[in-house]
């Protein structure tokens, strides 16, 4: 892919020592993106990904393993961003534990290209874009069990039965599922209850 042939990304780059992130900075740069920061403290870099989040994180493995998979647990857990691990040599141990910890993309080549860094940086936004459309439809899914258990609970109805009252009303409304669902869980204190024989 050619440097401007898309949108330009904010990358934060973590960890290493500092001649590597200057390395890979100026690979960034090169590849017409933009460095929002070069760090190596682990609560500025969770402060970065919080207040302003990148469009990814690329973390350089530097001296310390561990310290490189804390920053990658910090970036996962504050960024809405995919991050890239950078290795000089490959680590099998050390990559299994990075994708524990959320990494979408490792490279693992001491003489690194930009081809080979834009290509990961495209394949950790289309991953990260199928995860989060995932997370959605796990979500949608969720919201609308949830609705049905409360449609079956109040009315006593079989799952079926709540089903097709959601999407009845659905298809009546124009309106999606999940909107129908979410507003059924947002008025269920509202709902009457099946009052039970005793």
């Amino acid at each position: 892919m050619q440097a401007g042939s898309r949108r330009q990304l904010r990358i934060l780059l973590a960890d290493g020592q500092p001649e590597s992130l200057d390395f890979v900075a100026r690979m960034v740069v090169r590849l017409g993106h933009v460095v929002v920061a070069k760090e190596t403290d682990i609560a500025v870099v969770a402060a970065l990904s919080e207040q302003d989040p990148p469009d990814v994180a690329v973390v350089v493995v530097g001296e310390s393993s561990r310290h490189a998979l804390e920053l990658i647990r910090q970036i996962v857990r504050e960024a809405t961003c995919p991050a890239i691990v950078l290795l000089r040599v490959e680590d099998s141990a050390f990559v299994d534990e990075a994708a524990a910890c959320g990494v979408f993309a490792y490279i693992a080549n001491g003489s690194m290209s930009d081809a080979q860094l834009e290509g990961a940086i495209s394949v950790v936004l289309r991953r990260f874009a199928e995860y989060h459309d995932l997370q959605g439809a796990f979500g949608r899914r969720a919201t609308t069990e949830r609705a049905k258990g409360v449609l079956m609970e109040r009315h006593s109805v079989d799952e079926q039965t709540a089903f097709a009252m959601l999407r009845d009303q659905a298809r009546h409304g124009g309106r999606k599922l999940v909107e129908i669902a979410q507003a059924v869980l947002d008025a269920q204190a509202l709902l009457p209850r099946l009052k039970r024989d005793q």
